[in-house]
Protein backbone atom coordinates (compact mmCIF):
# COMPACT_ATOMS: atom_id res chain seq x y z
CA UNK A 1 0.00 0.00 0.00
CA UNK A 2 1.28 3.49 -0.84
CA UNK A 3 2.55 5.51 2.08
CA UNK A 4 0.75 8.68 1.00
CA UNK A 5 -2.60 9.50 -0.54
CA UNK A 6 -3.09 12.42 -2.91
CA UNK A 7 -6.28 14.41 -2.58
CA UNK A 8 -8.00 14.29 -5.93
CA UNK A 9 -10.12 17.12 -7.26
CA UNK A 10 -13.77 16.58 -8.03
CA UNK A 11 -16.41 18.76 -9.64
CA UNK A 12 -17.72 19.46 -6.16
CA UNK A 13 -14.70 18.96 -3.98
CA UNK A 14 -11.25 20.11 -3.10
CA UNK A 15 -10.61 22.56 -5.93
CA UNK A 16 -7.63 22.78 -8.25
CA UNK A 17 -5.27 24.38 -5.75
CA UNK A 18 -5.96 21.65 -3.22
CA UNK A 19 -5.49 18.64 -5.46
CA UNK A 20 -1.74 18.40 -4.98
CA UNK A 21 -1.70 18.04 -1.19
CA UNK A 22 -0.06 14.81 -0.08
CA UNK A 23 -1.51 13.20 3.02
CA UNK A 24 0.96 12.05 5.65
CA UNK A 25 -1.07 9.25 7.21
CA UNK A 26 -3.35 6.44 6.12
CA UNK A 27 -6.78 5.72 7.57
CA UNK A 28 -7.70 2.38 9.14
CA UNK A 29 -10.87 0.44 8.36
CA UNK A 30 -12.25 -2.34 10.53
CA UNK A 31 -15.47 -4.19 11.30
CA UNK A 32 -15.41 -4.78 15.06
CA UNK A 33 -14.17 -1.56 16.62
CA UNK A 34 -11.95 1.48 16.21
CA UNK A 35 -9.75 3.45 18.60
CA UNK A 36 -8.18 6.75 17.54
CA UNK A 37 -5.98 8.66 20.00
CA UNK A 38 -2.98 10.96 19.85
CA UNK A 39 -0.46 8.25 20.74
CA UNK A 40 -0.04 4.72 19.36
CA UNK A 41 0.40 3.19 22.82
CA UNK A 42 -2.80 4.82 24.04
CA UNK A 43 -4.66 3.50 21.00
CA UNK A 44 -3.18 0.09 21.82
CA UNK A 45 -4.47 0.32 25.40
CA UNK A 46 -7.98 0.99 24.13
CA UNK A 47 -7.76 -1.80 21.57
CA UNK A 48 -6.79 -4.22 24.35
CA UNK A 49 -10.12 -3.50 26.05
CA UNK A 50 -12.11 -4.12 22.86
CA UNK A 51 -10.23 -7.36 22.24
CA UNK A 52 -10.98 -8.46 25.81
CA UNK A 53 -14.71 -7.97 25.25
CA UNK A 54 -15.07 -4.42 26.56
CA UNK A 55 -17.07 -1.67 24.92
CA UNK A 56 -16.15 1.77 23.56
CA UNK A 57 -16.39 3.42 26.97
CA UNK A 58 -14.01 0.89 28.53
CA UNK A 59 -11.59 1.46 25.66
CA UNK A 60 -11.78 5.27 25.84
CA UNK A 61 -11.05 5.35 29.58
CA UNK A 62 -8.16 2.89 29.20
CA UNK A 63 -6.73 5.08 26.44
CA UNK A 64 -6.97 8.19 28.59
CA UNK A 65 -5.20 6.59 31.54
CA UNK A 66 -2.46 5.48 29.14
CA UNK A 67 -2.23 9.00 27.72
CA UNK A 68 -1.47 10.36 31.21
CA UNK A 69 1.73 8.31 30.97
CA UNK A 70 2.76 8.68 27.31
CA UNK A 71 1.37 12.19 26.70
CA UNK A 72 1.95 13.76 30.14
CA UNK A 73 2.24 17.26 28.68
CA UNK A 74 -1.39 17.14 27.57
CA UNK A 75 -3.53 15.06 29.91
CA UNK A 76 -3.51 13.88 33.51
CA UNK A 77 -5.73 12.67 36.31
CA UNK A 78 -5.49 16.20 37.77
CA UNK A 79 -6.97 17.68 34.60
CA UNK A 80 -10.54 17.95 33.38
CA UNK A 81 -12.68 17.54 30.32
CA UNK A 82 -15.81 16.35 28.57
CA UNK A 83 -17.17 12.98 27.52
CA UNK A 84 -19.71 12.92 24.68
CA UNK A 85 -21.19 9.43 24.62
CA UNK A 86 -23.59 7.88 22.13
CA UNK A 87 -24.98 4.62 23.48
CA UNK A 88 -25.94 1.66 21.35
CA UNK A 89 -29.63 2.54 21.70
CA UNK A 90 -29.05 5.98 20.17
CA UNK A 91 -29.13 8.03 23.38
CA UNK A 92 -26.58 10.83 23.77
CA UNK A 93 -25.22 12.29 26.98
CA UNK A 94 -22.42 14.64 27.92
CA UNK A 95 -20.52 14.08 31.17
CA UNK A 96 -18.93 17.33 32.29
CA UNK A 97 -15.77 16.94 34.33
CA UNK A 98 -14.38 20.41 33.63
CA UNK A 99 -12.27 21.78 36.46
CA UNK A 100 -13.78 24.35 38.83
CA UNK A 101 -12.45 27.38 40.65
CA UNK A 102 -11.62 26.67 44.32
CA UNK A 103 -13.91 28.01 47.04
CA UNK A 104 -11.31 30.61 47.98
CA UNK A 105 -10.95 31.95 44.42
CA UNK A 106 -12.17 35.48 43.68
CA UNK A 107 -12.73 37.57 40.54
CA UNK A 108 -9.83 39.96 41.25
CA UNK A 109 -7.27 37.39 42.41
CA UNK A 110 -4.93 38.17 39.50
CA UNK A 111 -3.38 41.45 38.39
CA UNK A 112 -4.00 41.83 34.68
CA UNK A 113 -1.59 43.14 32.06
CA UNK A 114 -3.98 44.54 29.43
CA UNK A 115 -7.65 45.10 28.67
CA UNK A 116 -7.22 44.31 24.96
CA UNK A 117 -6.00 41.49 22.73
CA UNK A 118 -3.56 39.84 22.37
CA UNK A 119 -2.49 40.27 26.05
CA UNK A 120 -5.99 40.32 27.55
CA UNK A 121 -5.63 36.92 29.24
CA UNK A 122 -2.17 37.55 30.68
CA UNK A 123 -1.48 38.42 34.31
CA UNK A 124 1.49 39.80 36.19
CA UNK A 125 4.01 37.09 37.00
CA UNK A 126 2.01 34.66 34.83
CA UNK A 127 0.31 33.53 38.05
CA UNK A 128 -2.82 32.32 36.26
CA UNK A 129 -0.65 30.18 33.98
CA UNK A 130 2.23 28.74 36.04
CA UNK A 131 2.40 27.78 39.69
CA UNK A 132 -0.04 26.99 42.50
CA UNK A 133 -2.62 29.73 41.85
CA UNK A 134 -3.06 28.48 38.29
CA UNK A 135 -4.50 25.15 39.45
CA UNK A 136 -8.27 24.55 39.53
CA UNK A 137 -10.10 21.67 41.21
CA UNK A 138 -9.47 18.58 39.03
CA UNK A 139 -12.32 16.67 37.38
CA UNK A 140 -10.63 14.22 34.99
CA UNK A 141 -10.44 11.19 37.27
CA UNK A 142 -14.02 11.78 38.41
CA UNK A 143 -15.47 11.97 34.90
CA UNK A 144 -13.51 8.96 33.61
CA UNK A 145 -14.66 6.89 36.56
CA UNK A 146 -18.28 7.97 36.21
CA UNK A 147 -18.29 7.23 32.47
CA UNK A 148 -16.91 3.77 33.22
CA UNK A 149 -19.36 3.10 36.03
CA UNK A 150 -22.44 4.31 34.14
CA UNK A 151 -21.71 3.15 30.59
CA UNK A 152 -18.78 0.73 30.67
CA UNK A 153 -18.61 -3.01 31.24
CA UNK A 154 -15.18 -3.51 32.77
CA UNK A 155 -13.89 -2.67 36.27
CA UNK A 156 -11.50 0.22 36.85
CA UNK A 157 -8.77 -2.27 37.81
CA UNK A 158 -8.78 -3.66 34.26
CA UNK A 159 -8.85 -0.43 32.28
CA UNK A 160 -6.07 1.19 34.32
CA UNK A 161 -3.72 -1.81 34.04
CA UNK A 162 -2.10 -0.83 30.68
CA UNK A 163 -1.25 2.62 32.07
CA UNK A 164 0.39 1.14 35.16
CA UNK A 165 2.46 -1.15 32.98
CA UNK A 166 3.59 1.76 30.76
CA UNK A 167 4.54 3.84 33.81
CA UNK A 168 6.48 0.98 35.43
CA UNK A 169 8.20 -0.45 32.35
CA UNK A 170 8.59 2.80 30.46
CA UNK A 171 8.16 3.68 26.81
CA UNK A 172 10.17 5.28 24.03
CA UNK A 173 9.38 8.97 23.84
CA UNK A 174 8.49 10.52 20.51
CA UNK A 175 10.02 13.69 19.01
CA UNK A 176 6.62 15.34 19.65
CA UNK A 177 6.97 14.80 23.41
CA UNK A 178 10.65 15.72 23.31
CA UNK A 179 9.83 19.04 21.63
CA UNK A 180 7.19 19.77 24.26
CA UNK A 181 9.75 19.20 27.02
CA UNK A 182 12.25 21.48 25.29
CA UNK A 183 9.68 24.24 24.80
CA UNK A 184 8.72 24.13 28.51
CA UNK A 185 12.20 23.51 29.92
CA UNK A 186 12.64 26.83 31.76
CA UNK A 187 9.50 26.28 33.87
CA UNK A 188 9.98 22.52 34.30
CA UNK A 189 13.42 23.10 35.81
CA UNK A 190 11.79 24.88 38.76
CA UNK A 191 10.04 21.67 39.87
CA UNK A 192 12.33 19.06 41.39
CA UNK A 193 10.28 16.04 40.26
CA UNK A 194 9.63 17.17 36.70
CA UNK A 195 13.19 18.35 36.20
CA UNK A 196 14.67 15.07 37.42
CA UNK A 197 12.24 13.10 35.26
CA UNK A 198 12.32 15.12 32.05
CA UNK A 199 15.53 17.15 32.23
CA UNK A 200 18.08 14.96 34.00
CA UNK A 201 21.30 16.91 34.41
CA UNK A 202 19.49 20.00 33.15
CA UNK A 203 19.12 18.82 29.55
CA UNK A 204 15.80 17.67 28.03
CA UNK A 205 15.46 13.98 27.28
CA UNK A 206 15.41 13.32 23.56
CA UNK A 207 13.23 11.40 21.15
CA UNK A 208 14.19 7.74 21.31
CA UNK A 209 15.04 7.85 25.02
CA UNK A 210 13.08 5.62 27.41
CA UNK A 211 10.94 7.26 30.08
CA UNK A 212 9.92 5.40 33.24
CA UNK A 213 7.63 6.88 35.90
CA UNK A 214 7.65 4.56 38.94
CA UNK A 215 6.37 7.25 41.33
CA UNK A 216 3.35 7.87 39.14
CA UNK A 217 2.86 4.12 38.72
CA UNK A 218 2.40 3.90 42.51
CA UNK A 219 -0.33 6.55 42.38
CA UNK A 220 -2.09 4.70 39.58
CA UNK A 221 -1.86 1.52 41.65
CA UNK A 222 -3.57 3.34 44.54
CA UNK A 223 -6.38 4.41 42.21
CA UNK A 224 -6.65 0.83 40.98
CA UNK A 225 -7.00 -0.46 44.55
CA UNK A 226 -9.12 2.28 46.15
CA UNK A 227 -10.94 3.91 43.22
CA UNK A 228 -11.30 7.62 42.45
CA UNK A 229 -12.06 8.42 46.08
CA UNK A 230 -8.35 8.13 46.84
CA UNK A 231 -8.04 11.52 45.13
CA UNK A 232 -11.31 13.11 46.22
CA UNK A 233 -11.44 11.80 49.79
CA UNK A 234 -8.20 9.91 50.35
CA UNK A 235 -4.42 9.91 50.46
CA UNK A 236 -3.75 11.47 47.07
CA UNK A 237 -6.16 14.29 47.79
CA UNK A 238 -4.57 14.99 51.16
CA UNK A 239 -1.14 15.14 49.53
CA UNK A 240 -2.44 17.58 46.94
CA UNK A 241 -4.20 19.87 49.41
CA UNK A 242 -1.27 19.86 51.82
CA UNK A 243 1.21 20.78 49.10
CA UNK A 244 -0.91 23.62 47.80
CA UNK A 245 -1.34 24.98 51.33
CA UNK A 246 2.44 25.01 51.71
CA UNK A 247 3.14 26.78 48.41
CA UNK A 248 0.29 29.30 48.36
CA UNK A 249 -2.37 27.51 46.32
CA UNK A 250 -6.11 27.60 47.03
CA UNK A 251 -7.40 24.04 46.66
CA UNK A 252 -8.50 22.36 49.89
CA UNK A 253 -9.65 18.86 50.76
CA UNK A 254 -13.19 20.26 50.90
CA UNK A 255 -12.88 21.45 47.30
CA UNK A 256 -11.95 17.94 46.23
CA UNK A 257 -14.77 16.35 48.25
CA UNK A 258 -17.33 18.74 46.76
CA UNK A 259 -16.43 18.21 43.12
CA UNK A 260 -19.24 16.67 41.09
CA UNK A 261 -19.58 15.48 37.50
CA UNK A 262 -22.51 17.13 35.71
CA UNK A 263 -24.68 15.23 33.24
CA UNK A 264 -25.78 17.51 30.41
CA UNK A 265 -27.94 17.26 27.31
CA UNK A 266 -26.25 17.68 23.95
CA UNK A 267 -26.73 20.77 21.80
CA UNK A 268 -28.44 19.81 18.54
CA UNK A 269 -28.42 21.53 15.17
CA UNK A 270 -28.79 20.68 11.50
CA UNK A 271 -26.61 21.25 8.45
CA UNK A 272 -27.57 20.33 4.90
CA UNK A 273 -29.58 17.28 5.93
CA UNK A 274 -27.23 16.16 8.72
CA UNK A 275 -27.89 16.42 12.45
CA UNK A 276 -25.01 17.95 14.40
CA UNK A 277 -24.56 17.18 18.11
CA UNK A 278 -22.05 18.65 20.52
CA UNK A 279 -21.46 19.61 24.16
CA UNK A 280 -23.41 22.47 25.79
CA UNK A 281 -22.03 25.33 27.95
CA UNK A 282 -19.67 25.77 29.67
CA UNK A 283 -18.22 24.36 26.46
CA UNK A 284 -18.46 26.71 23.51
CA UNK A 285 -18.04 23.79 21.12
CA UNK A 286 -21.59 22.63 20.50
CA UNK A 287 -23.28 26.04 20.55
CA UNK A 288 -20.86 27.83 18.28
CA UNK A 289 -20.20 24.99 15.85
CA UNK A 290 -23.96 24.89 15.26
CA UNK A 291 -24.09 28.69 15.03
CA UNK A 292 -21.29 28.81 12.44
CA UNK A 293 -22.76 26.00 10.36
CA UNK A 294 -26.15 27.71 10.38
CA UNK A 295 -24.59 30.84 8.90
CA UNK A 296 -22.58 28.85 6.35
CA UNK A 297 -25.71 27.01 5.22
CA UNK A 298 -26.68 30.13 3.28
CA UNK A 299 -23.59 29.88 1.05
CA UNK A 300 -22.68 27.36 -1.66
CA UNK A 301 -19.39 26.41 0.01
CA UNK A 302 -19.16 23.12 -1.87
CA UNK A 303 -19.77 24.78 -5.22
CA UNK A 304 -17.13 27.41 -4.55
CA UNK A 305 -14.54 24.75 -3.69
CA UNK A 306 -11.93 24.45 -0.95
CA UNK A 307 -9.16 26.69 -2.30
CA UNK A 308 -11.46 29.57 -3.11
CA UNK A 309 -11.03 33.05 -1.58
CA UNK A 310 -14.78 33.42 -1.01
CA UNK A 311 -14.83 30.15 0.95
CA UNK A 312 -11.91 31.21 3.14
CA UNK A 313 -13.30 34.72 3.66
CA UNK A 314 -16.72 33.48 4.76
CA UNK A 315 -15.14 30.91 7.10
CA UNK A 316 -13.03 33.65 8.69
CA UNK A 317 -16.03 35.94 9.16
CA UNK A 318 -18.24 33.29 10.78
CA UNK A 319 -15.41 32.33 13.14
CA UNK A 320 -15.09 35.97 14.20
CA UNK A 321 -18.85 36.16 14.74
CA UNK A 322 -18.74 33.04 16.92
CA UNK A 323 -15.93 34.46 19.06
CA UNK A 324 -17.77 37.75 19.50
CA UNK A 325 -20.86 35.92 20.76
CA UNK A 326 -18.83 33.48 22.83
CA UNK A 327 -17.10 36.22 24.80
CA UNK A 328 -20.42 37.75 25.76
CA UNK A 329 -22.38 34.76 26.90
CA UNK A 330 -20.91 31.25 26.80
CA UNK A 331 -19.97 30.37 30.38
CA UNK A 332 -20.95 28.05 33.23
CA UNK A 333 -24.78 27.92 33.03
CA UNK A 334 -24.93 27.69 36.82
CA UNK A 335 -23.60 31.27 36.95
CA UNK A 336 -24.58 32.85 33.61
CA UNK A 337 -27.81 32.54 31.63
CA UNK A 338 -26.65 31.30 28.24
CA UNK A 339 -29.09 31.92 25.35
CA UNK A 340 -28.46 28.56 23.70
CA UNK A 341 -31.72 28.48 21.73
CA UNK A 342 -31.12 31.98 20.37
CA UNK A 343 -27.50 31.33 19.40
CA UNK A 344 -28.30 28.06 17.65
CA UNK A 345 -31.46 29.22 15.86
CA UNK A 346 -31.66 29.54 12.08
CA UNK A 347 -33.34 32.94 12.53
CA UNK A 348 -30.39 34.36 14.48
CA UNK A 349 -27.94 32.98 11.94
CA UNK A 350 -29.92 34.61 9.12
CA UNK A 351 -29.57 37.94 10.92
CA UNK A 352 -25.81 37.52 11.30
CA UNK A 353 -25.35 36.30 7.71
CA UNK A 354 -27.03 39.40 6.28
CA UNK A 355 -24.33 41.54 7.91
CA UNK A 356 -21.42 39.71 6.25
CA UNK A 357 -19.77 41.62 3.40
CA UNK A 358 -18.35 39.15 0.88
CA UNK A 359 -15.92 41.82 -0.33
CA UNK A 360 -14.26 42.89 2.91
CA UNK A 361 -13.30 41.80 6.43
CA UNK A 362 -15.15 43.30 9.38
CA UNK A 363 -14.83 43.71 13.12
CA UNK A 364 -17.69 41.99 14.95
CA UNK A 365 -19.50 42.70 18.20
CA UNK A 366 -21.81 40.29 20.03
CA UNK A 367 -25.23 40.01 18.44
CA UNK A 368 -26.77 39.18 21.82
CA UNK A 369 -27.00 41.10 25.12
CA UNK A 370 -24.16 41.21 26.96
CA UNK A 371 -7.65 32.58 26.90
CA UNK A 372 -7.30 29.33 27.08
CA UNK A 373 -4.17 27.16 26.59
CA UNK A 374 -3.59 25.08 23.49
CA UNK A 375 -2.50 21.73 24.83
CA UNK A 376 -5.17 19.09 25.15
CA UNK A 377 -5.85 15.57 23.91
CA UNK A 378 -8.80 13.85 22.30
CA UNK A 379 -9.94 10.22 22.06
CA UNK A 380 -12.58 8.87 19.65
CA UNK A 381 -13.70 5.24 20.03
CA UNK A 382 -16.48 3.13 18.48
CA UNK A 383 -17.39 -0.50 19.07
CA UNK A 384 -19.35 -3.06 17.05
CA UNK A 385 -22.49 -2.58 19.17
CA UNK A 386 -22.94 1.07 18.24
CA UNK A 387 -21.45 2.71 21.33
CA UNK A 388 -19.35 5.72 20.38
CA UNK A 389 -17.28 8.01 22.58
CA UNK A 390 -15.68 11.37 21.84
CA UNK A 391 -13.71 12.57 24.87
CA UNK A 392 -11.61 15.73 25.03
CA UNK A 393 -9.43 15.99 28.13
CA UNK A 394 -6.63 18.28 29.26
CA UNK A 395 -4.42 19.63 31.99
CA UNK A 396 -4.87 22.80 29.90
CA UNK A 397 -1.42 24.24 29.13
CA UNK A 398 1.65 22.32 28.07
CA UNK A 399 2.52 20.39 31.28
CA UNK A 400 -0.31 22.28 33.00
CA UNK A 401 0.85 24.55 35.81
CA UNK A 402 4.30 22.96 35.42
CA UNK A 403 4.60 21.44 38.84
CA UNK A 404 3.85 18.01 40.27
CA UNK A 405 2.43 17.01 43.66
CA UNK A 406 5.45 15.70 45.60
CA UNK A 407 5.58 11.94 46.03
CA UNK A 408 2.75 11.25 43.58
CA UNK A 409 3.98 11.98 40.05
CA UNK A 410 0.67 13.79 39.39
CA UNK A 411 1.04 16.92 37.23
CA UNK A 412 -1.13 19.91 38.15
CA UNK A 413 -3.51 21.56 35.69
CA UNK A 414 -3.55 25.29 34.97
CA UNK A 415 -7.28 25.59 34.29
CA UNK A 416 -7.48 28.97 36.06
CA UNK A 417 -5.96 30.42 32.89
CA UNK A 418 -9.26 29.70 31.12
CA UNK A 419 -11.17 32.20 33.23
CA UNK A 420 -11.34 35.86 32.31
CA UNK A 421 -8.90 37.46 34.80
CA UNK A 422 -10.91 40.71 34.65
CA UNK A 423 -13.85 40.95 37.09
CA UNK A 424 -17.39 41.65 35.98
CA UNK A 425 -17.66 39.50 32.84
CA UNK A 426 -19.48 36.30 31.88
CA UNK A 427 -16.24 34.35 32.00
CA UNK A 428 -14.80 35.94 35.17
CA UNK A 429 -13.66 33.87 38.15
CA UNK A 430 -16.15 32.84 40.84
CA UNK A 431 -15.90 30.20 43.60
CA UNK A 432 -17.09 26.82 42.35
CA UNK A 433 -17.50 28.06 38.78
CA UNK A 434 -16.52 25.76 35.93
CA UNK A 435 -13.89 27.08 33.59
CA UNK A 436 -15.13 27.80 30.09
CA UNK A 437 -13.68 25.65 27.34
CA UNK A 438 -13.50 25.41 23.57
CA UNK A 439 -13.71 21.61 23.62
CA UNK A 440 -15.82 20.21 20.79
CA UNK A 441 -16.28 16.43 20.91
CA UNK A 442 -18.75 16.36 18.02
CA UNK A 443 -20.97 13.72 16.43
CA UNK A 444 -22.88 14.04 13.17
CA UNK A 445 -25.88 11.88 12.21
CA UNK A 446 -27.55 11.14 8.89
CA UNK A 447 -31.14 9.93 9.02
CA UNK A 448 -30.74 9.10 12.70
CA UNK A 449 -27.61 6.99 12.26
CA UNK A 450 -24.12 8.03 13.22
CA UNK A 451 -22.14 9.31 10.24
CA UNK A 452 -18.96 10.42 11.97
CA UNK A 453 -17.52 11.49 15.32
CA UNK A 454 -14.50 13.71 15.83
CA UNK A 455 -12.63 16.00 18.15
CA UNK A 456 -9.21 17.54 18.68
CA UNK A 457 -7.00 19.53 21.04
CA UNK A 458 -6.09 23.14 20.43
CA UNK A 459 -7.81 25.45 22.94
CA UNK A 460 -9.42 28.47 21.24
CA UNK A 461 -8.77 26.87 17.88
CA UNK A 462 -10.69 23.66 18.69
CA UNK A 463 -14.28 24.43 17.77
CA UNK A 464 -13.47 26.40 14.58
CA UNK A 465 -11.26 23.49 13.45
CA UNK A 466 -13.99 20.96 14.23
CA UNK A 467 -16.40 23.07 12.18
CA UNK A 468 -13.98 23.11 9.24
CA UNK A 469 -13.64 19.32 9.37
CA UNK A 470 -17.43 18.99 9.20
CA UNK A 471 -17.52 21.38 6.22
CA UNK A 472 -14.76 19.33 4.54
CA UNK A 473 -16.83 16.17 4.91
CA UNK A 474 -20.26 17.56 4.05
CA UNK A 475 -19.56 20.34 1.54
CA UNK A 476 -16.27 19.32 -0.06
CA UNK A 477 -17.06 15.60 0.10
CA UNK A 478 -13.59 14.73 1.29
CA UNK A 479 -12.62 11.34 2.62
CA UNK A 480 -12.19 11.16 6.40
CA UNK A 481 -8.40 11.25 6.08
CA UNK A 482 -8.55 14.25 3.76
CA UNK A 483 -10.92 16.06 6.10
CA UNK A 484 -8.68 15.75 9.16
CA UNK A 485 -5.45 16.63 7.34
CA UNK A 486 -6.71 19.49 5.17
CA UNK A 487 -5.16 22.89 5.92
CA UNK A 488 -7.05 25.15 8.31
CA UNK A 489 -7.51 28.81 9.11
CA UNK A 490 -8.34 30.58 12.38
CA UNK A 491 -8.96 34.03 13.74
CA UNK A 492 -10.33 35.54 16.91
CA UNK A 493 -10.85 38.88 15.22
CA UNK A 494 -7.27 40.15 15.03
CA UNK A 495 -4.78 38.17 12.94
CA UNK A 496 -6.06 35.59 10.46
CA UNK A 497 -3.90 32.50 10.77
CA UNK A 498 -3.51 30.43 7.61
CA UNK A 499 -1.72 27.10 7.59
CA UNK A 500 1.00 26.88 4.96
CA UNK A 501 -1.06 24.38 2.95
CA UNK A 502 -3.60 27.06 1.99
CA UNK A 503 -2.87 28.34 -1.52
CA UNK A 504 -0.99 31.62 -1.93
CA UNK A 505 -3.67 33.11 -4.19
CA UNK A 506 -6.17 32.64 -1.36
CA UNK A 507 -3.86 34.39 1.12
CA UNK A 508 -3.37 37.32 -1.27
CA UNK A 509 -7.10 37.67 -1.89
CA UNK A 510 -7.84 37.63 1.84
CA UNK A 511 -5.24 40.33 2.49
CA UNK A 512 -6.82 42.44 -0.26
CA UNK A 513 -10.18 42.18 1.56
CA UNK A 514 -8.67 43.60 4.74
CA UNK A 515 -7.67 40.48 6.68
CA UNK A 516 -4.37 40.65 8.56
CA UNK A 517 -2.94 37.38 7.26
CA UNK A 518 -0.29 35.41 9.13
CA UNK A 519 1.16 32.16 7.84
CA UNK A 520 1.52 29.47 10.53
CA UNK A 521 2.77 25.87 10.41
CA UNK A 522 -0.21 24.54 12.38
CA UNK A 523 -3.68 25.58 13.53
CA UNK A 524 -4.79 23.53 16.57
CA UNK A 525 -3.88 19.88 17.13
CA UNK A 526 -4.52 16.55 15.55
CA UNK A 527 -8.13 15.57 14.84
CA UNK A 528 -9.05 12.01 15.77
CA UNK A 529 -12.12 10.91 13.82
CA UNK A 530 -14.24 7.84 13.10
CA UNK A 531 -16.72 7.45 10.24
CA UNK A 532 -19.40 4.77 9.96
CA UNK A 533 -19.45 3.41 6.41
CA UNK A 534 -22.50 2.27 4.43
CA UNK A 535 -21.70 -1.40 5.13
CA UNK A 536 -21.43 -0.76 8.87
CA UNK A 537 -17.62 -0.90 8.96
CA UNK A 538 -15.64 1.82 10.72
CA UNK A 539 -12.92 4.06 9.34
CA UNK A 540 -10.55 5.80 11.73
CA UNK A 541 -8.29 8.72 10.83
CA UNK A 542 -5.70 10.82 12.66
CA UNK A 543 -3.74 13.71 11.19
CA UNK A 544 -0.14 14.92 10.97
CA UNK A 545 -0.49 17.54 13.71
CA UNK A 546 0.13 15.00 16.52
CA UNK A 547 1.21 11.39 17.11
CA UNK A 548 -2.35 10.27 16.35
CA UNK A 549 -2.89 6.61 15.50
CA UNK A 550 -5.99 4.68 14.44
CA UNK A 551 -6.21 1.04 15.54
CA UNK A 552 -9.02 -1.09 14.15
CA UNK A 553 -10.37 -4.46 15.28
CA UNK A 554 -11.51 -6.96 12.65
CA UNK A 555 -11.85 -10.72 12.44
CA UNK A 556 -13.27 -12.56 15.41
CA UNK A 557 -13.94 -15.99 16.81
CA UNK A 558 -14.06 -19.21 14.78
CA UNK A 559 -17.30 -20.29 13.12
CA UNK A 560 -19.34 -22.44 15.49
CA UNK A 561 -20.01 -26.14 14.90
CA UNK A 562 -16.77 -26.91 13.05
CA UNK A 563 -15.85 -29.89 15.22
CA UNK A 564 -12.42 -31.54 15.22
CA UNK A 565 -11.30 -34.56 13.25
CA UNK A 566 -8.99 -37.09 14.94
CA UNK A 567 -5.34 -36.97 13.87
Amino acid sequence: MAQTESIQSSARGAGEGFAGLVLEKQPATAAKGMVVTNHPLASDAGAQMLLAGGNAIDAAVASLFALTVVEPMMVGILGGGLAHIRLADGRHLVLDGISTAPARARPDMFSTVSDTLPEYQETKGRKNFVGPLAMAVPGALAVWSEALQRCGTMPLAEVIRPAIRLAEDGFTITPYLADAITDSAADLLTDSYLSSLLLPGGAPIAGGDRLRQPVYATSLQLIMEEGPQVLYRGALGRALAQHLTEVGGLISEADLENFTVCTRDVVRGSYRGYEVLGPPPPSSGGVHVVEMLNILEGYDIGGWGFDNPDTAHVLAEVIKIAFADRAASTADPAFVEVPVERLTSKTYSDERRRLIDIAKAQNWRPGIPTGESADTTHVTVADSLGNTVAMTQTINGLFGARFAVPGTGMIANNYMFNFDPHPGHALSIAPGKRAFTSMAPMMVLKEGRLAFALGLPGALRIFPSAMQAIVNLVDHRMSLQQAVEAPRLWTQGDLLELETGIAEHVAEALAARGHRVQRVPRVAGGINAIAVNADGSLTGAACWRADGTAVGISGGLARRGLGFSPL
